[in-house]
């Protein structure tokens, strides 16, 4: 073994790499220098990687050392022939990967690669840790080992950010990437659901959590004089729950608490996230989320009073707790009922407050939980989403006794994710073994997640064997084949790419349920099982449209209305193993090692300026930026959001879970932008918010992330990233 200089040394002597990468903000003769980001990737390399990163004479006594040292586990290296792991290292240096940019290098040294104890040395290259992703989530598969080697090495595919971060870590953290839980109108639920958050943000991942089944503030309780405090106080103790657990200090606790609109502290819950709040409700770190049913849009189109119902009352006439009734289809019933405690506000009033809020905090997320269940496939009903807005999944409630152990146990909810990368799956050799690949990756997280510390969380994992495959790089790849974000040939790309990854993510599912004999529970009465979720691609055609995303797709199978109708027969008779198997997470921490934009939205700048605590501010330029692709990278902030929405929407009906969809705008709008904005004001007013809120949710959008708006002072509200969740 041979010593280098420690991080910590070189980290205070003066280096290059930082000032060649901030020229790149600086033009010359009116061009971008992006060769300085070259230099500065060159730099960082050699001043500070190569001199701290720990070599060894074999990479035998390389895996000796970092067992010993209990750096790695014994466990999943013992499962192979190191013979075979040699093979895998000869497979990956073949590769000859290279980073692209500074911030894919930098951003991977200092957060992803193994350190030593004292965190003055490397212990891994991108290569080891490709190699230690793929040698874990084979468990002993080496096939599966070198396929997922090369999708990992020819960023093909991306394992989220706590999978690529812990594989094969002896100290590690969960390799799941968020929860979600219920709480339902009990204190034992209550305490059990804070208990459950302190354990999942000690764990690591970010919570979300439906407050919609408590009962409102001033409800009777029974056996005791007084009355309920609602859901405010809740909040408050999970802030504080998040607050304190969090992984001593490494991280902030991170968590969404969810209300569906039609409750009656909707009011109150919205005000604790003002800015002027007072500071016994204010929640300053804990994200918002409403849940908003389709005679929501109905009473504000018709500018109608709208009632709230208290859960309590909702539950004692229905006998399921409030987040499982029906509201839209429920309203008159539940206004008609005397039995039913409720009170009236302005539907648009409500609105308004939704939109100012947004202005103000980026808050709060909106789920549109009907057009959720209406396309849902699977028996039951989804109540909730996490904390990106993504994972949209059905619930049961458990029942709990006085000692809070449980007398019916209900299913939870933990994520599994992962990404393609759009640029480097459409070069794959093989689209569908790819997407095969990455499924069984996913499935060994789901397989091996056992969350024993929320047993409903842990008993919906089993029953479900969820995963969630997303993407990210659309605007590079768009820009990269010179078309325009939003047009008609994005459009036609953004389809077939999604059918794409819905067929082929069927046909894995449907490859491991055959194989193990084993279904998701439930199967028999889904729509897979029935046939009904394929009539869609039996009566229509997804197959390209343009002359431009045809020549794209040449090479790449199509599947027809045969193979449709032949994979819906298989489906019935060998069934699935994931009940859920899609969703398009916010990806924005890990898109820069792959050198690619992040999710399905448009870039922020074409040089973007990205703050790193402790070292300042770091520029990335836009992947394959170019004179030739300079007209294709329009900012988010200058692009009309319908455009997002209208790309999304082409994606979402192929994704059976949901997309972190994120609006931005600017608060003074750009001239001629949006039509209605003409002889107006041209700042950006709660009428545009609610405009492009309800444009969204007509063109079938299951979710808005934030608001992130980017003000004239040169700041931007909303623009928090959730780092337990990002891929």
């Amino acid at each position: 073994m041979v010593k280098k200089l420690s991080l910590k040394q070189i980290d205070n002597n003066q280096v290059t790499y930082y000032d060649l990468n901030n020229e790149i903000n600086i033009p010359v003769d009116g061009q971008i220098p992006l060769n300085k980001d070259k230099e500065a990737l060159e730099a960082f390399l050699r001043e500070n990687v190569v001199p701290n990163m720990m070599t060894f004479p074999s990479l035998k006594e390389r895996f000796n050392y970092l067992i010993t040292h209990d750096y790695l586990e014994r466990e999943f290296i013992e499962k192979y022939d190191f013979s075979f792991i040699e093979k895998l290292y000869h497979f990956l240096d073949n590769a000859h990967f290279e980073f692209k940019t500074f911030m894919a290098a930098y951003k991977f040294y200092a957060q992803y690669a193994l350190k030593t104890n004292d965190n003055t040395l490397y212990l891994e290259s991108f290569i080891d840790r490709v190699a230690a992703n793929a040698l874990f989530f084979a468990n002993g598969d080496e096939n599966l080992a070198l396929s997922l080697a090369d999708e990992i090495i020819h960023q093909r595919y991306q394992p989220a950010t706590p999978s690529f971060l812990n594989a094969g870590r002896k100290r590690r953290g969960e390799l799941v990437s968020c929860f979600l839980i219920q709480i339902t109108d009990d204190m034992n639920s209550i305490g059990r659901g804070i208990n459950s958050a302190l354990q999942l943000s000690r764990i690591g991942g970010g919570v979300g959590i439906t407050l919609s089944n408590l009962r409102g503030a001033g409800a009777p309780i029974k056996n005791i004089q007084g009355a309920a405090s609602g859901v405010v106080p809740v909040m408050k103790l999970l802030e504080d729950s998040f607050s304190y657990s969090n992984q001593l200090g490494q991280r902030q606790g991170a968590g969404v608490v969810y209300l569906n609109v039609f409750h009656p502290d909707i009011v109150s819950f919205l005000s604790a996230k003002k800015e002027n709040a007072d500071e016994k409700i204010r929640v300053k770190t804990l994200s918002l989320g409403v849940l908003v049913p389709d005679k929501f849009y109905e009473l504000v189109r018709n500018n109608q009073d709208m009632y709230l119902f208290d859960p309590w009352g909702v539950e004692r006439v229905y006998g399921v707790p409030f987040s499982y009734v029906d509201i839209t289809k429920e309203y008159d019933n539940l206004v008609a009922d005397t039995r039913i405690p409720k009170k009236k506000i302005s539907a648009r009033e409500l609105e308004t407050e939704i939109s100012k809020l947004q202005q103000e905090s980026g808050y709060p997320y909106i789920i549109n939980i009907d057009t959720v269940n209406r396309a849902n496939p699977i028996d039951g009903k989804i109540i909730m989403s996490n904390l990106c807005s993504e994972i949209l999944q059905v619930q049961k409630p458990s029942t709990l006794n006085n000692t809070q152990t449980y007398d019916k146990l209900g299913t939870d909810i933990s994520c599994n994710l992962g990404s393609t990368n759009i640029v480097n799956l459409m070069a794959s050799p093989d689209f569908g073994e790819s997407v095969e690949t990455m499924v069984r990756a996913l499935t060994f997280v789901t397989d091996h997640s056992d969350i024993d510390v929320v047993p409903s969380i842990q008993h919906g994992n089993r029953l479900a064997h969820t995963i969630g495959l997303g993407a990210m790089g659309l605007h590079a790849f768009l820009a990269k084949n010179k078309l325009y974000y939003g047009s008609k040939e994005s459009l036609d790309f953004t389809n077939v790419y999604f059918m794409l990854l819905n067929y082929w993510t069927l046909k894995a599912s449907n490859k491991i349920a055959r194989e193990r004999q084993e279904t998701f529970a439930g199967f028999e009465k889904s729509k897979y099982y029935d046939g009904s979720y394929f009539d869609k691609y039996l009566q229509n055609d997804f197959a390209p449209k343009t002359s431009e995303v045809k020549e794209i797709f040449k090479e790449i199978f199509i599947p027809t209305k045969a193979d449709w109708d032949e994979l819906k027969k298989e489906v019935h008779q060998y069934g699935l193993y994931h009940q859920n198997r899609l969703a398009v997470a916010p990806n924005g921490s890990i898109s820069y090692i792959n050198d690619t934009t992040a999710s399905l939205h448009p870039i922020i700048n074409r040089i973007e300026e990205r703050q790193e605590r402790k070292i300042g501010k770091i520029y990335y330029p836009a992947p394959y930026l170019s004179n030739e692709t300079i007209p294709y990278y329009q900012s988010a902030y200058d692009t009309d959001m319908r455009k997002i929405i209208d790309i999304y929407a082409e994606a979402q009906q192929h994704v059976d879970q949901g997309m972190s969809l994120t609006l931005f705008l600017r608060s003074t709008i750009p001239e001629g932008l949006y039509e209605w904005k003409d002889g107006h004001t041209d700042k950006m007013t709660t009428r545009d918010l609610s405009i492009l809120r309800n444009y969204a949710y007509h063109k079938g959008i299951k979710s808005i992330y934030y608001i992130r708006t980017f003000t004239d002072d040169q700041t931007e509200v909303g623009a928090n990233e959730c780092e337990s969740c990002v891929i």
